[in-house]
């Protein structure tokens, strides 16, 4: 069921599980990003994952992953330039007039973006251990790397 074989398009059981983590994995970025207040949250993130997970099965269910070993690679070449543009609407550049310092915004968002389309792209191809460790990986440096940097700028303020 898992994996880049074919995978007929009457397997509704493990069509709806690739889906399933699909959601799950963008899920757990976007909750993140959304309790944050970030303009991409849990429903673009999931819709980010799921529309990866989405493509790269057409291949798979077509049988094309087996005639056409490339086949997987274009499709994931196209989600990464569309996702790219998607990530490039995230970033902000801003300037402040008194110090004319220039202040890039949403870095981090579009990479989150980024991630949910790899996260897709993986567990839609069946490599489901991949998709729930890079899910908790992609977490992790969300929530507790946050934090890291928060400590650390909180320490730097009180030296001075």
């Amino acid at each position: 069921m898992f994996g880049t074989d074919v995978l007929p398009p009457d397997d509704w059981l493990g069509i709806t599980l690739r889906l399933s983590l699909a959601l799950l994995v963008g899920a757990v970025i976007g909750w993140d990003r959304q309790i944050r207040g970030k303009p991409a949250g849990l429903r673009t993130h999931m819709l980010v994952s799921l529309g990866a997970a989405l493509l790269v099965l057409i291949p798979i269910q077509l049988g094309e992953a087996q005639r056409s070993p490339d086949a997987i690679s274009r499709v994931i070449q196209g989600i990464a330039a569309g996702v790219g543009f998607l990530g490039a609407g995230e970033i902000l550049r801003e300037s402040q007039a008194r110090t004319e310092k220039v202040k890039i915004r949403g870095l981090t968002s579009a990479a989150a973006i980024w991630v949910s389309a790899a996260l897709g792209i993986v567990v839609g191809c069946g490599l489901w251990v991949s998709g729930l460790i890079g899910a908790f990986m992609a977490w992790f440096i969300l929530s507790g790397v946050k934090k890291l940097e928060e400590y650390a700028l909180a320490r730097k303020s009180r030296a001075r």
